[in-house]
């Protein structure tokens, strides 16, 4: 006597995927592009795939093949989160758009694909200004400027030919400005009368800076 063959177990209704479950599982692909483990080429088509999903099966068809990764940095999943999609392919997901989508993945995933050298993370440091060493002497003034006649020649364009100087006075070195057209500054500020300098002083002529110093005692 034939058995009875076994009921053939028949699929469920598929599951309506909900909008947050769809992106949940865009999340999960950028993680895993950004672990190396997609291609450009794949992650962008599972991408759309899965923004144009209609249930869950779909969805767990795309994430089905890849391994959880082994290892993840601190801030890992931000930093997938934030590279990986820009705010134009943020706002279709919020409408609902699937099909413009292609053009924003793929341009942030070529921001993230292109090789960030190190020495363009950080801007270069600014040069420290020169030091200019207070005049030795009994002369009463030390003109600066660019022309050659001047004690202090500076041969910068924005540099007056008679543009500051510095005046003896009777408790210590004044700085004044000679009309010059960028201005002379003294810690910043600009210079309209004659002020009293120390050493430590940034003072500026036009777009060129220095530090006052105390010139060097004999010995």
């Amino acid at each position: 006597m034939a058995g009875t063959p076994a009921p053939v177990e028949q699929p469920g209704p598929a599951v309506r995927a909900s909008q947050a479950e769809r992106e949940d599982a865009v999340a999960e692909l950028r993680e895993r592009f950004v672990a190396g483990q997609l291609t450009q080429d794949t992650f962008v088509h599972r991408m759309e795939a899965a923004l144009a999903a209609r249930d869950r099966g779909q969805l767990a068809d795309l994430l089905a093949d890849l391994r959880v990764p082994r290892r993840r940095l601190p801030g890992w999943r931000e930093l997938a989160s934030r590279a990986s999609i820009g705010p134009r392919a943020r706002a279709l997901l919020a409408r609902g758009g699937v099909t413009p989508v292609r053009e924003a993945v793929a341009s942030s995933v070529r921001r993230l694909s292109a090789p960030r050298p190190p020495h363009q993370l950080w801007p270069a440091p600014a040069p420290l200004p020169a030091d200019l060493l207070f005049p030795v002497g009994r002369q009463a003034r030390f003109t600066i400027g660019r022309d050659p006649d001047c004690d202090l020649v500076i041969p910068d364009i924005t540099v007056s030919r008679q543009h500051a100087g510095l005046d003896r006075g009777h408790a210590g070195w004044l700085l004044i400005d000679l009309g010059s057209t960028n201005g002379t500054r003294l810690n910043g500020w600009r210079v309209r009368e004659p002020v009293p300098v120390s050493p430590g002083d940034r003072v500026s002529f036009g777009a060129v800076t220095f530090v006052l110093r105390p010139a060097p005692g004999p010995g």
